[in-house]
């Protein structure tokens, strides 16, 4: 039988009063140190992205000096953390903030403006304006998704569609301090994931991650270290790769130059850091 929402609400109160976890962007609640680490976050587990949030901030302290920095600086402080092309949308998020004129130095607490910039979908968007301007937005992230199928839909064997979540996410949003409430309950999810099996499992879009060994994003992973060191042409970077086929190292070159992580030099055939 499923809790009140009074009583649900209750629960998740009490276990954060006892167990907050500290995290850096929690006590600094800048916009800039939210986006930070929301785009970190994307699809990489917390204690991989703390030590690499310290070191990025660090390098990087506002707005202005991450849209100054060049592609090479900011990826070489990224790496590690995977999925490259986080750190080229919050390069460019950077560049956008620090060129509004009016409005420069400051990102927008618009929802629709928030989903316009790149890497920010409307969870990531909602998420901001909870975080950095505690603003009530239903969102969805995956420790959300368990807490609420934990509690809500134990009994239900069909997937578990997010509509359905949002609808309850809405009922217990508090309208009042809604970074708290979030902040207790991606704890409480956390929490459940140490001691059960995965409850998001039974959600319609859980995916299983695919092993990043010997896939094509370690392939370009690799391309792309490779290039940081120094400017190279293509026959050089298949010749340090003669395990995959040449056309495989080719097709990720033309890939990685058209999402701009590189560009091609026509007078010396190299490719460099954009």
């Amino acid at each position: 039988m499923s809790p009140s929402i009074s009583q649900f609400k209750k629960t998740i109160w009490s276990y954060y009063r006892k167990n907050r976890r500290d995290m850096p962007w929690r006590n600094n609640t800048t916009s800039y140190y939210v986006v930070v680490s929301e785009i970190m976050l994307q699809q990489t587990q917390i204690d991989r992205v703390m030590k690499k949030f310290i070191s990025f901030i660090k390098r990087f302290p506002t707005w202005q000096s991450l849209a100054n920095a060049s592609t090479q600086d900011v990826l070489e402080e990224w790496s590690g953390l995977g999925y490259n092309r986080r750190a080229l949308y919050l390069k460019r998020i950077a560049e956008h903030v620090t060129e509004q004129g009016k409005k420069k130095g400051i990102l927008s607490s618009i929802y629709e403006e928030l989903c316009k910039l790149p890497g920010i979908g409307p969870n990531t968007a909602g998420s901001i304006l909870a975080f950095a301007y505690n603003i009530p937005h239903p969102f969805i992230e995956t420790n959300i998704r368990s807490v609420f199928i934990h509690f809500f839909f134990t009994q239900t064997t069909a997937k578990v569609h997010d509509a359905d979540i949002l609808t309850l996410i809405e009922k217990t949003l508090d309208q009042d301090n809604p970074r708290e409430w979030y902040y207790a309950l991606m704890d409480y999810g956390a929490y459940l994931k140490s001691t059960q099996s995965n409850p998001s499992r039974k959600s319609l879009h859980h995916v299983q991650q695919t092993p990043f060994k010997g896939s094509n994003r370690e392939l370009r992973s690799h391309i792309l270290k490779y290039i940081l060191k120094n400017p190279t042409n293509a026959q050089q970077v298949i010749k340090s790769f003669p395990a995959t086929p040449p056309e495989h190292i080719k097709k990720n070159l033309k890939a990685l130059e058209k999402e701009g992580f590189i560009v091609h030099q026509h007078t010396t055939k190299n490719y460099r850091i954009a």
